[in-house]
């Protein structure tokens, strides 16, 4: 049975924090402290635990007893992300929405910093980002997300540029609450939320830069990059379902330009994790839009064969850059 614990938050004008935890339990602490430790004070923190299996809801619990003013939602079974993330909103009330995960890191001004930004912004910006410093297990210092010039902080009508391209460090983002309102939350039915929401969310609300390192986002072994070859793994099947979104709320040319080459990019992915479902139904997107090119065809064939040599995979695409 879920079980929902709540304690007296202050009135608005508030902003929402959902900190999310599942098997965090050497991080969760540090989170939590890096919320109420912020210089603005007119913040609502939710924390959901999502039945974690080590010590992380322990930990939980004691920080509460120490905290006060925070609701605790603790779910019986694991929900997953999207899942778990919707239990907190449904208690958020805040104007803007931070999705904090339990073993990230805000900086002690993010939220004032945020709120101040936020405030000279027009109404259409529905979702702010900024720069992130990555941190290892222990801590330390690895790199700036923006600090690989390859990465660009697009504004504005981000909608194309968010089907082809990564750029925008999700744990940065602060949304407006009407922004998911609208959307009704993260969709329930996929692995992962930042890919979808990007696309649904962008598609009627801007996005603006902040160029300042806000939050400190920690790299941990086991994260969603290096689950993705696992075998049971759903992130790709989910950003097949999202590929099926795109395809309806394109509108031009350049748009659907955009989902083509997105298509290549996890076609890519999917041929090298061994995924033959997802591989397929790639495939199938891109003929429903245009004629496949004939050698992107030996991909296809070659990726239903049961091959486990990811050197002779890694040299076939080569070929198709």
């Amino acid at each position: 049975m879920e079980q929902i614990f709540s304690f007296e938050l202050m009135e608005n004008p508030l902003v929402s924090v959902i900190c999310l935890c599942y098997n965090q339990e050497r991080f969760v602490k540090e989170a939590l402290d890096s919320v109420i430790g912020q210089s603005y004070s007119n913040i609502q923190l939710i924390v959901v635990d999502d039945a974690s299996t080590d010590g992380s809801k322990e930990v939980i619990l004691e920080w509460l007893n120490n905290t006060g003013d925070v609701s605790f939602v603790d779910l019986a079974e694991n929900a997953g992300s999207t899942t778990a993330f919707n239990k907190g909103l449904a208690l958020a009330h805040g104007d803007y929405v931070i999705d904090l995960a339990g073993d990230d890191i805000l900086v002690p001004e993010r939220i004032e910093r945020q709120v101040n930004f936020f405030d000279e912004q027009s109404p259409l910006i529905g979702v702010i980002y900024s720069n992130a410093q990555y941190i290892n297990e222990e801590g330390k210092e690895l790199h700036e997300h923006f600090e690989d010039l390859r990465l660009i902080p697009f504004e504005g009508d981000i909608y194309e540029r968010a089907i082809d391209t990564y750029f925008i460090p999700t744990p940065t983002m602060m949304i407006r609450k009407k922004v998911l309102d609208d959307l009704g939350g993260y969709d329930e039915s996929l692995a992962y939320e930042d890919f979808d929401f990007w696309i649904r969310s962008a598609r009627k609300w801007h996005y603006a830069y902040q160029s300042e390192v806000l939050t400190l986002i920690r790299k941990v072994k086991g994260s969603h990059s290096t689950s993705f070859y696992e075998k049971n793994d759903r992130k790709l099947i989910s950003t097949l379902t999202v590929c099926y979104k795109i395809l309806d709320l394109n509108k031009t040319n350049e748009e659907v330009k955009a989902l083509i080459k997105r298509l290549k990019y996890e076609i890519r992915h999917a041929f090298l994790a061994g995924k033959k479902t997802e591989l397929s139904g790639f495939f199938l997107l891109w003929r429903k839009i245009e004629r496949i090119p004939n050698h992107y065809l030996i991909i296809k064939c070659i990726g239903q064969l049961s091959l486990n040599f990811s050197w002779l995979k890694r040299s076939i695409l080569t070929l198709f850059r």
